[in-house]
């Protein structure tokens, strides 16, 4: 070949290596939380969080003031999240729960695409089948003792990262922290007299002083994200990675976790995509956990509607996801996705709970509706043994009338909540009685009706079945 014909080739391939590598599939790596609260973080708004690497994140990336969880419980949020389908169809919709056999999950998905897909850390998912994770080593259990202990071998996630440069990966990194017991960080770093309470928690020595531990473990957890980012800095190719951080559900003081409130179903989110996310966006787009599958199989140049998730029942009468694809959103081309975000809750098998009493919310960008279906009962769960409570219910009796309201407000709960929550954030103002709001509680009943006859969801008897889908090693809280 002559000389001159060999330069022009050498040019062209040079020319053409880029647009190559820019069309590999991105390497995916997915950090959760562990009963966080959607506003205990810096970039959310925190003035008390130490959280420089969630902040940091969120500069480099694209922040969601509007994502949700449809299960404030981890067995549920967690798969609901790996599957793309919202936890009644799926099975596994009670805390301690498994979906039903045969259903599908990311492990299936992304190693179709050629990914190799692992998960570092926690797990509380069933049956092993559907979710074909290579689970890393030198996981350990949150309420192990040991304040030293990381939750799993970061060793183990630089190897994974690193094993093989020329096949993408996906890897769930699922921390701990913050779930109780709060025993992890410095709680010596927060002022328990300076922190901000939001209005739904009963301001006492034992609340405030909780809550220092509480950030600590934030704290801590915040740390582990910045030594996964390092990992993947260091071993990875950081300039295609998609990394995401996300707060599973609220927390377990009242009114978060087990709660459809905000402060139960909302999440944090933010997504980094160096050269396709822009540094710092922030969007008010509403998404939900089913959605995330679908997004990052976009992500990877795959058809989302394409896959067959292992069970009949999708919104389409056929096998594919409840969620979809807002890549969009993310890469700026749109800023809405979803109208409706919809809250299942079970309390039937939860330590504490009630035989029955299921709670359903739909949610738009303004009204929340909560419909508690059975309400002629006391709410209970495990709040009631902890210190916590037992504080709030001293503060009643003696004399505290915000402790004795949020009490009898957390146990005793109308049929029907309506909120305006972009008036009243916290949701403190049930607007149900006032007929001036009729019409929005129609209309909100009647797509919490359709999307839970869509699901399968009878109400009151499918929380009677709870119990079915529990057991056979759903474990874990």
């Amino acid at each position: 070949m002559p000389r001159t014909c060999l330069l022009m080739l050498l040019s062209a391939i040079l020319l053409l290596a880029p647009a190559v590598r820019a069309d590999r599939p991105p390497d995916i790596v997915l950090f959760i939380s562990d009963d966080s609260t959607w506003f205990d973080f810096g970039c959310y708004g925190s003035p008390d969080a130490l959280t420089p690497n969630i902040d940091a994140l969120a500069e480099q990336g694209m922040r969601f003031t509007h994502c949700f969880t449809s299960s404030p419980m981890c067995a549920p949020t967690r798969q609901q999240l790996y599957t793309g389908v919202w936890p009644v169809r799926n099975g596994a919709y009670p805390n301690h729960s498994r979906v039903y056999d045969g259903v599908k999950s990311l492990g299936h998905h992304f190693e179709s695409l050629g990914y190799r897909v692992a998960l570092a850390g926690k797990q509380h998912y069933k049956p092993a089948a559907s979710f074909p994770f290579e689970v890393l080593p030198g996981g350990v259990s949150h309420d192990d003792g040991k304040r030293s202990a990381q939750d799993f071998s970061l060793e183990g996630v630089a190897e994974f990262i690193g094993r093989d440069t020329d096949q993408p990966y996906f890897l769930i990194c699922a921390s701990n922290q913050p779930h109780t017991p709060w025993n992890r960080g410095d709680a010596s770093a927060f002022d328990a007299q300076n922190l901000t309470l939001p209005p739904f928690l009963v301001d006492n020595a034992v609340t405030r002083a909780e809550l220092t531990h509480y950030f600590a473990e934030i704290q801590y957890m915040d740390a582990l994200l910045g030594e996964i980012v390092a990992a993947v800095d260091r071993r990875g190719r950081p300039d295609n990675t998609i990394t995401i951080f996300t707060s599973e559900q609220g927390n377990s003081l009242p009114f978060g976790k087990w709660t459809c409130y905000d402060a139960g179903l909302r999440t944090a989110l933010v997504v980094r995509w160096p050269g396709r996310i822009e540094p710092g966006s922030v969007t008010g787009a509403m998404v939900q956990y089913v959605d995330v599958v679908p997004t990052l199989l976009a992500a990877a140049g795959a058809d989302p509607v394409s896959f067959d998730v292992g069970i009949d029942g999708a919104p389409d009468d056929g096998r594919g996801f409840d969620g979809r694809s807002f890549l969009p959103v993310l890469l700026g081309k749109a800023d809405a996705h979803r109208d409706y975000v919809y809250g299942n809750h079970t309390t039937r098998g939860i330590i504490n709970g009630n035989e029955s009493y299921p709670i359903r919310s739909v949610r738009n960008a303004r009204y929340k509706l909560i419909h508690n279906l059975q309400s002629d009962q006391a709410f209970s769960n495990i709040i009631m043994r902890e210190e916590v409570w037992k504080s709030w219910l001293a503060s009643a009796l003696s004399g505290d009338d915000h402790a004795a309201a949020m009490v009898n407000r957390y146990q005793y709960r109308p049929a029907v909540e309506l909120y305006d929550t972009q008036q009243d954030p916290y949701e403190m103002n049930n607007l149900a009685a006032d007929p001036t709001y009729a019409d929005v509680i129609a209309r909100l009943s009647t797509e919490l009706s359709r999307w839970m006859a869509q699901q399968g969801d009878e109400g009151v008897p499918t929380e009677m079945k709870a119990n079915e889908r529990q057991g056979k090693g759903g474990g874990g809280e």
